[in-house]
């Protein structure tokens, strides 16, 4: 399967030429001649993110958006922070797989295989513990101490894309019907639409 795919656009300049530009996975591609060392650069992956949200986790993504020189490269990362007992909200990166290493405190993390089995593949990490979520699988994560902690992931994409479950399901915009979404999960639809009104 290819991830990484080339368009080529003719576009007219100020200077009326025709321009072509190269975009790869969706990222123009910088001319040689003008790339420069704040391309490779990123700063600020020490500092802890704020966590004070209804997840109690706070995402730090460095890919393609945030460090132009990954274009093409097929890598990205992440500094993920928790609250006591937050969670990484089940969602999945419909271009990469992830490894994640546990830095400070104990994670309870998950995956679930494709239908028709959508079996639960779980385990707790330790600092130091190293867990791969494969691409397009729904995961989370959780952080099962009193104390803060934090995890690095490595992403096999330099835009991995992410899905977080429930806000696709119940913040889509404009609403998945609420009869679509009764039926699917077997609820009552007043139960949909209190889910709908958080998101």
């Amino acid at each position: 399967m290819v991830l990484c795919y080339a368009i080529f656009i003719g576009v007219h300049n100020k200077a009326s030429k025709f321009v072509y530009a190269v975009f790869v996975n969706g990222v123009v591609c910088k001319d040689a001649k003008l790339v420069k060392a704040d391309d490779f650069l990123f700063r600020g992956l020490h500092l802890m993110g704020n966590t004070h949200n209804d997840v109690g986790s706070n995402v730090t993504s460095v890919t393609v958006a945030e460090l132009p020189g990954l274009n093409t490269l097929g890598i990205s990362m992440a500094r993920i922070d928790f609250a006591p007992w937050g969670i990484n909200p089940p969602h999945t990166h419909p271009r990469a797989t992830e490894i994640l290493t546990v830095i400070e405190g104990r994670l309870l993390v998950g995956f679930v295989t494709s239908n028709p089995e959508n079996r639960l593949i779980t385990q707790v990490l330790e600092k130091g513990d190293v867990f791969v979520f494969p691409q397009g699988l729904i995961h989370f994560q959780k952080n099962v101490g009193n104390g803060n902690a934090l995890a690095i992931a490595g992403l096999s994409s330099q835009n991995p894309g992410v899905i977080t479950i429930a806000n696709a399901v119940f913040g889509s915009n404009p609403d998945i019907d609420v009869d679509v979404l009764a039926k699917a999960f077997q609820v009552d639809i007043k139960v949909v639409q209190q889910i709908q009104s958080k998101f």
